[in-house]
């Protein structure tokens, strides 16, 4: 198989490129230089965003059996590049995200769920369920229906992570000391390891499957108690959960999902959202999702390697709770 990544070196197109290399996959990378890409793939250098930026794909001769995008902004970039593409690549592989649902959508929504207003395949950056809807459509209009294929991605993480939620409970467990564990412990999480979705987003290549997909594991599939317990193992920190009740933390204004990275309150919009979509058209088409223990483990492992900081993108809002914030929330849960 040939794989043209428009992207290619960061998280979610790095995970891909190195899953497809895995396969021995012939894989073109198209980037802005800005990160190194993989070892073993061939690589064309343009800005997407800039007057003539496809220039260098537009001049390369390559074909190629299945394109990956993971652009999140603007959906005319996305346009752009499929019209490119359409006659030179068997299928476009858009990867979304669940967030192309309109709000707030009820537990065990499925793919046929309404999707969000106004977004459009020519327009602009607005917001980001707009424009990954427009992305979608955008692929859609290029390469059909039958020829594209939607990975609405749930809650990623995994190494290489450059929004911070994992490596933010990474590195404050391994700070130690008393940590604020947001419950209840038994709180169903759904989220899926980056490079399960990669190997995924081929088999579907390969499989030539379209539609969209909501790609993310089966809900429950951990809870918050065994990804913060893990946490704990991994990095062998002096650390305490300390398991806080929800009306506790969030009377004392801390914002869920922002400052406690993945925890969002039980029977809320936001869990129903974020944590209980139905995912059962992925898992029938072969999703196959690793234990957390070793997402986690894997994870810190890549954190050590780099040094313990995490990259961010600077289109994303930091995360995470200030100590500060952490010891007022812990005093009022225990009574000082």
């Amino acid at each position: 198989m040939r794989l043209l990544a428009l992207g290619g070196t960061e998280f979610a197109g790095r995970a891909v490129v190195e899953a497809a290399l895995a396969r021995d996959w012939e894989v073109t990378v198209f980037h802005r230089g800005r990160h190194a890409a993989p070892d073993g793939v061939r690589e064309l250098l343009g800005d997407r965003t800039a007057v003539d930026g496809l220039a260098a794909l537009d001049e390369d001769p390559g074909t190629w059996d299945v394109v990956v995008d993971t652009w999140s902004s603007a959906p005319r970039v996305v346009r752009d590049a499929a019209r490119l593409l359409r006659d030179r690549a068997g299928r476009y592989a858009y990867v979304s995200s669940r967030s192309v649902y309109a709000w707030a959508p009820p537990a065990g929504y499925a793919e046929d769920a309404p999707v969000v207003d106004g977004a459009s395949p020519d327009a602009g950056a607005t917001d980001y369920a707009r424009d990954k809807r427009g992305g979608e459509l955008a692929a859609v209009a290029a390469f059909g229906a039958d020829r594209s294929l939607l990975v609405r991605s749930g809650l990623l993480i995994g190494p290489y992570e450059n929004v911070g939620r994992l490596p933010w409970w990474l590195n404050r467990v391994a700070r130690g000391g008393p940590v604020l564990a947001p419950g209840p412990r038994e709180l169903p999480l759904q989220y899926v390891d980056v490079r399960d979705q990669a190997e995924w987003i081929l088999d579907a290549a390969e499989r030539e499957l379209r539609g969209p997909y909501n790609l993310t594991s089966p809900s429950g599939h951990t809870t918050m108690g065994a990804l913060l317990e893990a946490c704990v193992r991994v990095t062998g920190g002096p650390a305490e959960l300390r398991w806080t009740a929800p009306e506790v933390v969030l009377g004392a204004g801390v914002e869920p999902w922002t400052q406690l990275p993945v925890w969002v309150p039980p029977h809320s919009d936001l869990h129903d959202a974020l944590h209980a979509a139905d995912v059962s058209r992925a898992v029938a088409s072969g999703l196959r999702c690793r234990p957390v223990a070793e997402t986690v483990a894997d994870t810190w492992a890549w954190l050590r390697e780099i040094g313990g900081t995490a990259p961010q993108r600077t289109d994303r809002t930091a995360v995470g709770l200030d100590p500060e914030a952490e010891a007022k929330v812990l005093a009022a849960a225990s009574g000082v």
